[in-house]
């Protein structure tokens, strides 16, 4: 089983991943032992959003939304300092990149997070927030930034103006090893901007229909986000168990 921890709930939930899980795990590996493959490869990778990032992709592969099959994790939950990106080439299992990424600053400034930690998340035009869900990555360009990639929000209301609000992946100058270092990371207008000696390489090893997935523990997104309905629905099933006392079923 898959045990998936939903921060900020204070409750953690034992969900059994053949709850609604239909799409086999890259390699023939079975989930459980996918999930700790990747982990053991990385730092700061925690395994409970592994796990919402995998069902994620998952839903994402059956819906027939993955071209290119790589998956990009972010967790803002983490802070700017410490590496919260990564890459992971979902047919080898093999972790591609761990990186630092900025977050959005927020109009007004500060709205949508200080220096180190992301606080608030948006869908909407000029807010110069993040946004949480699937992503879907397209094609590059050059602009100011540089070598960059556009991203296609896939959660109405969450993130589906992703592209008109040129959220993108692109290099900053403010967010570097040193930097993360004195704490000291940057934030963007919205975008997951990454290092410039890796964001070339990065882009292209992901650009072209793979999943960038965002996380935060944001109670809203997570009941509603179509992409986790099969955990989730296990989830509250469960919760709404140790508040009857009844037994949990373990599959359905």
């Amino acid at each position: 089983m898959g045990a998936v921890k939903i921060f900020g709930f204070g409750i953690i939930a034992c969900v059994a991943w053949t709850v609604g899980l239909a799409a086999d795990p890259p390699g023939g590996m079975d989930a459980s032992s996918d999930a700790d493959a990747i982990l053991e490869q990385t730092e700061n990778l925690r395994p409970e959003v592994l796990d919402l990032a995998l069902a994620a992709y998952r839903r994402a592969a059956d819906d027939g939304q993955v071209v290119r099959k790589r998956l990009t994790i972010i967790d803002y939950e983490l802070p700017s300092y410490e590496k919260r990106l990564w890459v992971v080439d979902m047919e080898s299992g093999r972790l591609l990149y761990e990186e630092w990424v900025a977050h959005g600053m927020g109009n007004p400034r500060g709205s949508g997070g200080d220096m180190e930690r992301a606080l608030s998340f948006s869908n909407d035009h000029g807010t110069r927030k993040s946004s949480l869900g699937v992503h879907r990555t397209a094609e590059t360009y050059y602009g100011k930034h540089g070598y960059s990639l556009k991203l296609d929000g896939l959660e109405p209301g969450i993130n589906d103006r992703a592209r008109e609000r040129a959220i993108v992946m692109h290099s900053a100058h403010y967010v570097t090893s040193d930097r993360a270092e004195d704490r000291l990371i940057g934030r963007s207008w919205g975008c997951p901007a990454v290092r410039p000696d890796v964001a070339e390489e990065l882009i292209d090893a992901i650009k072209g229909g793979s999943v960038v997935w965002i996380y935060y523990p944001d109670k809203g997104w997570l009941e509603r986000s179509t992409f986790l309905d099969r955990v989730m629905s296990g989830f509250s099933r469960l919760a709404d168990t140790l508040q009857t006392g009844d037994t949990a079923p373990t599959s359905e």
